[in-house]
Formats: structure tokens, sequence, C-alpha cells
């Protein structure tokens, strides 16, 4: 955090501020570093949950691992709609926030709760039912002991579907509001829960795979409950969500939501969906290739959380400004925010590949299987260091003002004539093996960053409009 301030301050553009600081600042630097230091150690958290199950499962052996691991990238792409809503919320709130217009914030609030809930319980009930199929649909044909485990995994996480959903709609509104402490207390506290829950199942009851899914579940229904009462009891700011149990619905708010959550949804899941797809390219060749892919991705998805809490930031910085219609604001923020979060991931990659062999080391694989994690990770970090903060955190600047269509057709293009056709070919053609998938991705960093960057130079998103007049 230290080292996040530091940078911070070398970045400030003083020039803008002037030596006397006489210009009123929105987001000064101070405000800045509130809001982003909590929104990155609780990015790591989240993805924390996963990793504490897939290392806690190692104990049980490969299948448990990749069964984790087949779970978690289909479960990403099934929640992905409520997801996209809670985006879509995010940005209208923010630019009501923005506007000052805090009877709108509140009544689009309580729209989005009631959205994502919704959304989350059609979701369970189709897992529930349709468990096995949804995983042989996917991933094709798999070892029997990995179906098993991946069956299991599935149908008892779907329980907590519902409440990740509230729980996610609570914390995007509380970031809106520029307060992401309240939502890393919590998310530290259902860490807590998680890990002793996995402990307590796992090795005391001896459930493995169902050991680590139920405490998956109590803790998200724990954080659902605490963050949905403190948001409906929320004095510390004019965001709320009182009258929840009075059910009514705004078509102007649910419109504005919509129009920004449906094109970031089809956008995610396109990508998950096509990233599922090159997924289940490790299975014909094993349970050492699935194992080495399962734990390069939990290794991977810790070097870029800090790089989403920064696009989760943006959401915030940048809809504040346009929804007080301040765009010379916003691109000045956005662009010191990318800057800050270039640096942070470039470090975060070169600290990966020095204690490489250490972090492999933590999972109890076999030597093929670690071998192949050594390699998978070595692309990966080379290219997130270039192109990622282009390529994931920007779109999160040009949803914020309203420019979700641009970001969806770029977005989904690159994905499917990059990463899942690139993919194939140098799997299939030239023969690269299992590697020929992280080549591919890395490959997509670098196209939809391009296309994402020319978006923000030519300033087309401040044409866009999200909330009516």
């Amino acid at each position: 955090m230290a080292l996040l301030y530091f940078i911070n301050n070398i970045i400030y553009d003083k020039k803008m501020t002037g030596s006397s600081g006489s210009l009123q600042e929105r987001f000064d630097n101070k405000t800045l570093f509130r809001l982003i230091w909590p929104l990155i150690i609780e990015q790591i958290l989240t993805v924390t949950m996963g990793a504490v199950d897939t290392i806690m499962v190692s104990t049980v052996g490969e299948s448990a691992i990749s069964g984790v691991n087949i779970i978690n990238n289909i479960s990403n792409l099934l929640i992905i709609t409520f997801t996209a809503l809670t985006t879509g919320g995010a940005v209208v709130v923010s630019q009501y926030i923005g506007r000052k217009d805090s009877q709108n914030a509140n009544i689009a609030s309580r729209q989005l709760y009631y959205l994502v809930t919704a959304v989350s319980v059609i979701i369970m009930i189709t897992v529930i039912i349709l468990g096995q199929p949804i995983i042989r649909l996917i991933y094709g044909s798999i070892e029997s002991d990995v179906m098993d485990a991946s069956s299991v995994y599935f149908f008892i996480t779907a329980f907590s579907f519902p409440f990740l959903a509230s729980y996610s709609a609570c914390a995007a509104l509380f970031r809106a509001a520029g307060n992401s402490r309240i939502t890393l207390l919590i998310s530290i506290l259902s860490n807590i829960l998680n890990i002793a829950g996995n402990y307590f199942f796992i090795y005391h009851l001896g459930l493995g795979v169902a050991g680590a899914a139920l405490s998956t579940l109590l803790s998200r229904i724990l954080a659902a409950i605490i963050l949905t009462y403190l948001l409906i009891n929320n004095k510390t700011s004019q965001l709320n969500i009182k009258g929840l149990s009075n059910i009514s619905f705004n078509r102007a708010n649910i419109r504005s939501i919509l129009n920004v959550g449906l094109p970031s949804g089809f956008e995610y899941s396109m990508f998950q969906f096509g990233r599922l797809l090159t997924q289940r390219l490790f299975a014909p060749f094993g349970t050492a290739a699935l194992a080495a892919n399962a734990i390069a991705n939990v290794i991977n998805s810790f070097s870029f959380m800090p790089g989403m809490a920064f696009g989760v930031a943006l959401i915030t910085v940048v809809g504040q400004c346009v929804g007080a219609g301040d765009y010379s604001e916003a691109k000045r923020y956005a662009e010191k925010i990318l800057k800050i979060a270039w640096i942070t991931l470039f470090i975060l990659s070169a600290s990966i590949m020095i204690f490489l062999d250490n972090l492999v080391g933590l999972f109890n694989l076999g030597p093929e299987a670690s071998e192949m994690a050594k390699v998978f990770l070595r692309v990966h970090c080379i290219s997130m260091a270039i192109g990622w903060v282009f390529s994931f955190a920007l779109p999160s600047a040009l949803k914020a003002a309203g420019d979700v269509k641009y970001v969806m057709i770029a977005g989904t293009i690159s994905m499917w004539s990059v990463r899942v056709s690139a993919a194939y070919f140098l799997i299939y053609v030239i023969g690269t093996g299992p590697i020929g998938v992280w080549l591919a991705m890395g490959g997509d960093f670098f196209v939809r960053g391009i296309c994402f960057l020319l978006r923000w130079l030519s300033g087309k998103w401040q044409y866009k409009n999200v909330i009516d007049e």
C-alpha cells in the first residue's frame, strides 16, 4: 500500500491543480488512495476464496483440483448475467451521485437489487436441475473422478448464487458511492469463515470437494446478509436501499441499468464462453494438463486482481465525473489511474517470475503438471505486464461513460478472432500443445488493448448518454 501511495504521488499532475491548490478536486490523491487500496485487497481476497478451495482440496488429489477449477470456470460464465447488471447499476448510480440526485440514485439501487436477485434464482434452479449436462456440454468427455468432483462442487455452490448476487449488488453500490472500505471488511470476514469452514469440513469431517463447496456457500450467505443490512441502514452517505421490501419497479431506471448491463453481459458472456472453449482444449492432454492450467489460473488471478480493482475504481470516478458533465476531469482521472495500474501490474508480473518455483510449489502438483504450470505463467506474465491494463481496465472507463456497445463489439471480435481461433490453430495446426491456449490469450490482450486505447484517444466516448436528463 505504501508503494501504491508513492506511485500515486509521483504521477499526480500538479500542473492541473497549481501550487496553491486553488482548483477544487473531485478526487484528490487521498480520496483516490482511500478508494483504491481497499479495492485491491478486496479483489485479491475474492480470488483467495477460490484459491483456498483449490489449495485445501489439493490434498484430496489432482482430480479434486481439476473439478473445482472446472466449476469455477463454468460458474464464472453463469453468473456473468448478474455481474453485468451490477456493472450497469454501478454506472447508473455513480452518474446520479455525480449529478447529486440522491432520490434517483436510491431508486436505481433498489431496482438493481431486484434484478440481480431474480436472475440469480433462475440460474440456481437451472444448475440444480441440469448440473451434469452443463458440464458435459462445455467440457465434453472428462475422466470419471473429475466429473464426480465437479458435479458435487457445482450442485452445492449453486445454492450460493442468489447470495453472491445480492452481495455483488450491494458491494457495487457502496463502491459507486466511493465507500470501498466496508466491502473490504465484509470480504475479510467472508474469507476467514471460508478458510475455517474448509479446515473443518475437509480435514475434520473428510468431506473433500463437498466440504470446500459448503464453506463457500456459508461464507457467501453471511456476506450477503450483512452487506444488505448495512446498505438498508446506511447512515454514512445518502445512498441506501430503504423500503426494499416494498417492491416497485421504475422503468426509466431499469432501462438505464439494462442499457449498460445487457451489452456488458453479452460481452462478458462471449468472453467467458470463448474462454471455456479454450479451457476444454486441456482435457485431451490429461489430468496433469488440467491441473497445471488450474494452478496457473489461480496464480495469475492473484496477479491481475489489482488491475481489476483499478477497473472498479474507474467506474466510480469516471461515472461521477460524467454524471456531473465534467469530461475533462473524467479523462484526467482515468489516465492517472491507468498509469498507476500499469506500473502496479508490471511490478507484480516481475515478482511472479522471480518467485515462480515457490508459488507453484504450494500446490502439491506432480513434476509434469508443475513444469507445465511454470511455462503457462511465464507466457502470461509477459503479456499481462504489457497489455492487460489497456485490454481490461480501460474498458471500465468507457463503460462508465456509457460507451458500452463499442466495448461489447471490440471485445467480442477480439475474443473469437484472436483468442479462440488462434488457440485452436496453434494446438491442432502448429502442434504447440496446451501452451497454445496461453499464447493465444496473450495475443488477445494486445489486440483488444489497441482497440480500446484508440477509442479512448478518439474521444467518441464523450458523446454517450446513460441516464435521462
